[in-house]
């Protein structure tokens, strides 16, 4: 999704196609629509962290409403785009703003770690603030690319679908919870910043968003011997949810019931329990159960 500010307080009245967007129509294939709504810009931009030590790299910036206001507080900025139409406009907007650079290009295929480098080392910056309002569609793929890969991220602020951001922000253990619950709280501290109707977009989706903050942890939330091995129980466990943890696990083929229910008993878990029940320590205990000999 592409973010776009609106001069003036946001009117609730709907139905009008907000001016202000240089022609630029909203592409659905992309997934964009328009945030206009500033008081949602401003607490975004106040919520990211930004600061004039901080690197931010902005996802999707669309048409730049949360591009200029990020670039006023920040020590620089780079903004990647997929939408070829919008790069002319950005470059426009942000012409003469000596901290702003635009990328053209899918943010899953950026070399985040040379570019960070590249940044820190020009603006001599210490610290790494990422920003995106995300297109539905791939909002996990992004979300883990940023958490797997590091690269001296401090914080990931994002606006996303409002059922996916309260499954992430759930805790760990309980019914809300899914398979990237865990990840993001393996990586990650995670919190709620605001809740956003669809109404506060043009055109408005047919679901309301919320923006999370997760600042990633000097070190995972627990430790495992085998992070690989932890995911991929959890990702088992939830893809058969109605099953028990000894009937999901045993179905990935690299263990059978019998070690499988040895490895829960050694970590403390019964064996009717489900995944959604687990705590991250517990998913870590069985990962480290299931290596033993």
């Amino acid at each position: 999704m592409s973010s776009e500010k609106r001069s003036g307080k946001y009117n609730k009245h709907h139905g009008k196609t907000p001016h202000g967007y240089g022609g630029v129509r909203p592409s659905k294939g992309l997934g964009q629509n328009f945030l206009i709504d500033e008081n949602v810009i401003d607490a975004i931009v106040e919520g990211s962290g930004a600061g004039s030590d901080a690197l931010v790299i902005e996802i999707g910036p669309g048409t730049g409403a949360l591009t200029l206001p990020l670039a006023e507080r920040s020590g620089a900025l780079v903004a990647v785009e997929l939408d070829e139409k919008l790069i002319e406009p950005l470059r426009v907007k942000t012409f003469g703003i000596g901290n702003v650079e635009i990328i053209h290009d899918d943010i899953l295929q950026v070399d985040l770690a040379n570019l960070i480098k590249r940044k820190k080392e020009e603006f001599d910056l210490s610290s790494v603030r990422v920003v995106g309002n995300l297109p539905y569609y791939i909002t996990t793929p992004i979300i883990m690319k940023l958490l797997e890969e590091g690269c001296g991220i401090d914080s990931i602020t994002v606006m996303m679908q409002k059922e996916v951001g309260d499954r992430i922000a759930a805790e760990p253990g309980t019914k809300l919870c899914g398979a990237i619950t865990y990840s993001v709280h393996y990586y990650s501290d995670v919190k709620e910043l605001i809740d956003v109707p669809r109404e506060c977009f043009y055109p408005a989706p047919k679901v309301d968003s919320v923006v999370l903050r997760m600042d990633l942890l000097a070190e995972p939330a627990v430790e495992v011997i085998d992070a690989d091995l932890m995911f991929k129980c959890i990702k088992a466990g939830f893809s058969q949810r109605r099953k028990t943890l000894l009937n999901s696990v045993s179905s990935m083929g690299d263990y059978d019931k019998n070690k499988v229910s040895s490895a829960l008993d050694a970590a403390g878990i019964e064996t009717s329990r489900r995944a959604e029940t687990l705590s991250l320590k517990e998913f870590a205990k069985l990962a480290d159960e299931l290596l033993e000999e």
